[in-house]
């Protein structure tokens, strides 16, 4: 059996050619099938060139306009009504994909999959998940990640829900910690929305541990960390950041300082452990959690193997269905706890 994955073929830095030449890695590797969105014409010569005779199960839809980086999500969702990613979640939201893929504009991203999946009930705001690496060996979970540059402290409650439900049924942990990212342990300690949001989470039915700091996403002490997207943002760049300073610093004291061969492939296989474990590419993009479909927001500098996860995540949902389950649980958590919620955002009549 095949699933069907959509891709916003026009959504990366470097679009087309890393998109391509993903979806061309996961049709060898995986038992998917790659719907292509965008300019129809530029993606089939692309294609065709990379492909060279090969059969892969990729299909071209059209989208005559796409979304840039730098335009203002609302406005850019609202006039471009044939967009790569309205095209994509269309396929989704009509089940002809299993799951969307886009390494574009994030908020635009984020507002689209709102607009045409539509939220799941109780959801003001979908949140972006990432898996963070830990001393554990076992990924923190941290959102929001960029989709919510403003939130308020209901939004964080929602989004401790849907990370630890993530986590668990996801993520396979058992009982997953839940931390609030602040700038200090004590209840007393950070902003006005963190201080607000304490109370939510602690009254919550989970495993909340209380704040945490920005060292705790990589110590192993919890499990999920919840914060606003602005903050998520920075500390998801930052933590890219020291990855590759780190990386680079490791190349060069390992090529300077080992010079026995048998030392050198040892050393060899180490860093490039290590260059994995920090690879944001190998972890295949953020789901957007909170929306009735699968969608995964990749990097903006996703390469071919972003690109390739990016949909092997897609395709694990999927498979698992994993988005009807925490339908499910978020419908009855919220049920139970009798939460309210204000509805915020663009209008979700828009199609």
């Amino acid at each position: 059996m095949l699933y069907d994955i959509a891709l916003d073929a026009v959504g990366s830095d470097n679009a087309p050619e890393p998109e391509i030449r993903g979806a061309i890695l996961a049709c060898r590797a995986l038992p998917v099938r790659v719907h292509l969105v965008g300019p129809e014409a530029e993606l089939r010569d692309q294609l065709d060139d990379m492909l060279e005779n090969e059969e892969q199960p990729i299909v071209i839809h059209h989208a005559s306009e796409r979304i840039g980086m730098d335009e203002k999500a609302a406005h850019a969702v609202r006039t471009k009504r044939d967009s790569s990613m309205r095209v994509g979640l269309k396929l989704v939201r009509e089940s002809k994909a299993a799951g969307f893929v886009t390494a574009g504009n994030t908020g635009a991203a984020m507002a689209t999959a709102k607009m045409v999946l539509g939220a799941l009930p109780g959801v003001d705001r979908p949140a972006l998940a990432t898996p963070m690496p830990s001393a554990t060996g076992h990924p923190c979970v941290l959102l929001d990640v960029g989709a919510n540059v403003d939130c308020k402290a209901h939004n964080l409650e929602q989004f401790a829900i849907m990370g630890e439900m993530y986590a668990r049924t996801v993520l396979k942990i058992e009982n997953p910690r839940v931390g609030l990212l602040s700038i200090g342990e004590e209840e007393t300690k950070g902003n006005d929305l963190t201080r607000e949001a304490f109370p939510l989470l602690k009254a919550l039915p989970i495993r909340f541990i209380g704040n945490v700091e920005g060292r705790d996403i990589f110590s192993g002490q919890a499990d999920v960390i919840v914060c606003d997207g602005f903050v998520g943002n920075v500390a998801l760049k930052t933590s890219e950041g020291v990855g590759r300073f780190v990386r680079d610093v490791l190349r060069e004291s390992l090529t300077r300082t080992v010079t026995a061969q048998v030392g050198a492939l040892l050393s060899r296989k180490a860093f490039n452990d290590f260059r994995q474990r920090l690879d944001y590419r190998e972890y295949g993009g953020a789901p957007l959690l909170g929306v009735r479909g699968v969608c995964i927001i990749g990097h903006g500098s996703s390469n071919d193997r972003a690109i390739f996860n990016g949909i092997r995540v897609a395709y694990e949902f999927a498979k698992g269905g994993t988005t009807a389950r925490i339908e499910q649980e978020f419908a009855g958590r919220m049920k139970r706890n009798h939460a309210t919620s204000s509805p915020d955002g663009l209008d979700a009549t828009i199609h």
